[in-house]
Order: structure tokens, then C-alpha cells, then sequence
């Protein structure tokens, strides 16, 4: 490919993406309370949540190219994620909760790992990118249906690597840009919230986290 179609897989690949994040869902709101639960470098949950997505995301795109798509589009396939990402979702909201009412949420910090709390306080947010998106069959159906098709337009594949990369590093640039945007945000103006409406916030997190699970776990039995 040339650089200027290059440019173009590139510059498509980081508005899908962005276009994406920005809609609310398991990963954005697992970010958003992490960062409230954060003491310092609040910032930094954005750009490790992604690591973690992106890790996984590479993975799935190089399965991809080698034709994994037939198996994930069986629904029998979506039934399975679905069942399991759910109760993995409602474990995490339900031990947010848990943790926000029994008003230990701000003290546990991403600095005190072996604090005892819910398996979403002790998970780094590195694995929490993996098995939060994981959890989420839309997230697989993306893949499936709008990546594979991208993938089909542009003709990119293993053999096309350069098309492949810049596939990549725009896809994953456009998640950085706003996970980090928002983790930022909100660590640079946590101190400035009530420490009542932080936990608040983490409950409506939770809740949301609840809400995402029971949602996604269902839906792949009334599709299909």
C-alpha cells in the first residue's frame, strides 16, 4: 500500500475507535470509578485500562486474519461470552457496592494492592482492560461484523503488515485519546468532589456495572 493509503487505514481505523469509546459501557465505566478510587497518578488508569485492551485487542486481530471469525460468529459463541462475561460484571459491581456502603471504597488506592476489598479494588487495571472487555459480547460483535468488514474493504491481512499496524495503532490511539481524557479529568477534579459524592458516584458505578452485565447476558438469548 502506499503511504497515503496507509494514512487513510490509519486516520478511518482512529475515528471508529473514538467514536466508539465515547459511547458508555462496562470498560468506561470500570475507568471511571478506578480513577475515583485512585490516590495518586489518577491519571494513568485511563492509559493502563487501554494497555490491557489493546494487548487483548492485538490478539483477537491476528486471529482474525487467520480466520477465527467463523467461530465467533456462531451464537452459540455470543451465548457463552455472554453468560460468562455477566456474572464476571455482576462479581464487580456487586463487590463495588458492597465496598461504597461499607464506606472503605476511597481508602483502597491503587497503592495498596493486598488491602482487603472486592475483586475489583484488587484488580490491576491492566488485566481489568482484558477481562472487562472480554466480558462484553458487543465488544466481540464489533470485531466480527464492522472490524472484519473493515479488514475485508481495505484487503488488510498478515501478508499487508503495514495496513495491519497502521490498522492498529489508529484503533488503539483513538481509545488512548479518550480513556486518558477522562481519567485525567477526573483525577485533576477529584479533590475538588465531596468526598459523600465520590461514593455516591462509585455506587452509581456499580450499579451501572450490574446494569451492563444482566443486560449483556440476556441479550444474546433474545437475538438468537
Amino acid at each position: 500500500m502506499t503511504p497515503s493509503s496507509l494514512w487513510v487505514v490509519f486516520s478511518l481505523s482512529f475515528v471508529m475507535a473514538l467514536s466508539g469509546a465515547l459511547m458508555p459501557g462496562p470498560l468506561f465505566t470500570y475507568t471511571i470509578a478506578r480513577t475515583l478510587r485512585a490516590s495518586r497518578a489518577g491519571w494513568l488508569v485511563g492509559v493502563r485500562v487501554i494497555a490491557g485492551h489493546a494487548a487483548l485487542e492485538g490478539v483477537l486481530l491476528i486471529g482474525l486474519t487467520l480466520g477465527v471469525v467463523v467461530f465467533l460468529r456462531e451464537p452459540l459463541a455470543a451465548k457463552i461470552i455472554g453468560v460468562v462475561g455477566a456474572g464476571l460484571l455482576l462479581y464487580m459491581g456487586v463487590g463495588l457496592i458492597r465496598e461504597t456502603i461499607r464506606n472503605r471504597g476511597i481508602e483502597l488506592s491503587m497503592e495498596s494492592p493486598q488491602a482487603s476489598g472486592s475483586f475489583m479494588s484488587r484488580l490491576d487495571p491492566v488485566a481489568a482492560g482484558v477481562l472487562v472487555s472480554m466480558s462484553n459480547p458487543y465488544w466481540w460483535i464489533w470485531w466480527v461484523t464492522i472490524g472484519a468488514a473493515f479488514l475485508l474493504r481495505f484487503g488488510i491481512s498478515l501478508r499487508t503488515w503495514p495496513a495491519l499496524l497502521a490498522f492498529f495503532v489508529g484503533h488503539e490511539l483513538g481509545d488512548l485519546a479518550w480513556y486518558t481524557a477522562v481519567s485525567t479529568a477526573l483525577s485533576l477534579g477529584r479533590r475538588r468532589i465531596r468526598r459523600g459524592l465520590v461514593s455516591t458516584l462509585l455506587g452509581l458505578c456499580g450499579a451501572a456495572i450490574i446494569g451492563f452485565g444482566v443486560y449483556l447476558g440476556v441479550s444474546p438469548f433474545l437475538r438468537h
